[in-house]
């Protein structure tokens, strides 16, 4: 598979050659290295009296770490190609919306509620900076959402189904 740099550094789906939108892979990777960043600063602190921002963080940054994990494993590996009946646009938006939300809040709560201790506040850094590209990720997730409505359906997929019912089934080069 032959990676394009420069498509990648502006949010170009990865496997857009299939026509289903997915995860930029450089947003993606850098969202899912300050998540996990984010994570081991915020289990380096070894003491909180309320614990209640450090275990919010704790979970957002965790959670946001494998979803995203997962997405770029999905991706890279072109397996989006396998279930066409999934709207991985609409995931990819889901998922950076979401993350972008709820890394936020962590991030506020967590800098309202911190000890002034070092892991704390390098956790909140990286908070808002995953928050930011999230949000990157976000803005370039309803670019590529909204340009997968706009195109049009795919006629030849209409007309195989449609021959296929008749029983007029028409030699498919893939299967041979």
């Amino acid at each position: 598979m032959k990676l394009n740099y420069s498509a990648l550094l502006v949010g170009t789906p990865v496997g857009s050659d299939s026509g289903v939108s997915g995860l930029g892979l450089l947003e993606c990777v850098v969202a899912a290295v300050l998540s996990m960043i984010g994570f081991i600063c915020i289990e380096t602190v070894m003491l909180c009296s309320p614990c209640a921002g450090v275990y919010l963080f704790e979970f957002v940054s965790c959670s946001a770490f494998v979803v995203t994990g997962v997405l770029l494993l999905i991706f890279t590996l072109n397996l989006h190609t396998k279930v066409p009946q999934v709207n991985w646009s609409l995931t990819d938006l889901i998922n950076t919306t979401s993350s972008t939300v709820f890394f936020f809040l962590a991030s506020v709560v967590l800098a309202a509620l911190n000890h002034q201790s070092g892991a704390e506040i390098a956790a909140v850094i990286f908070g808002f900076l995953v928050t930011g590209v999230y949000g990157v990720n976000t803005y370039l997730a309803v670019r590529r959402w909204r340009l997968g409505e706009q195109r049009p359906l795919q006629t030849s997929e209409y007309i195989r189904a449609r021959t296929a019912s008749r029983g007029e089934v028409e030699a498919r080069p893939e299967l041979q």
